[in-house]
């Protein structure tokens, strides 16, 4: 189920309830006071910081038991786990070093370097790092065992390497 509320909410931030005085004064307002909509309001809220709690582990919710906001919490999240600009982009420039030193591992199965480079190139996309389809064949290629060289040249001759292998 998708919530689209609670994403909303946490994107928005803490709301404050308030009442406008006469003299155009704005005060919080009393519980006692609130309307239906203004608990609908606060139960989003609530609804949101508990969805992003639950979906932590203990062991990492732990460690950010001090928000009270889902907004808070979800900034903080952000920033430990993505990190700031320079960040990314030594993620990004750490990656790419990855792809460009990836190579048959030796003893190492077909199978098992397949899931490597899936795993490598998956990691590239989601952190930003844009590769074009033919340098990602040509790699693969490029880093197959030497048992494998006639078949690599063979695809090389007769593939067009910016489509998918196959």
């Amino acid at each position: 189920m998708k919530d689209f509320k609670i994403w909303r909410s946490i994107l928005r931030g803490p709301i404050r309830i308030t009442s406008t005085l006469e003299d155009d004064a704005v005060i919080d307002k009393q519980v006692e006071n609130y309307t239906y909509d203004d608990f609908e309001r606060v139960e989003e809220q609530e609804k949101a910081l508990a969805t992003l709690t639950m979906a932590l582990s203990l062991e990492i919710a732990q460690g950010f038991h001090k928000y009270r906001s889902a907004k808070a919490l979800w900034e903080a999240l952000i920033e430990v786990y993505e990190g700031n600009e320079d960040m990314k982009q030594s993620r990004q420039n750490m990656l790419r070093q990855k792809f460009n030193m990836f190579n048959y591992v030796l003893g190492e199965t077909l199978e098992s370097q397949l899931q490597r480079f899936i795993t490598l190139t998956t990691e590239m996309s989601s952190g930003g790092v844009m590769v074009t389809r033919s340098e990602i064949n040509k790699k693969l290629l490029n880093s197959l065992p030497k048992s494998w060289d006639m078949n690599v040249l063979v695809i090389k001759k007769t593939k067009d390497l910016n489509r998918v292998c196959g």
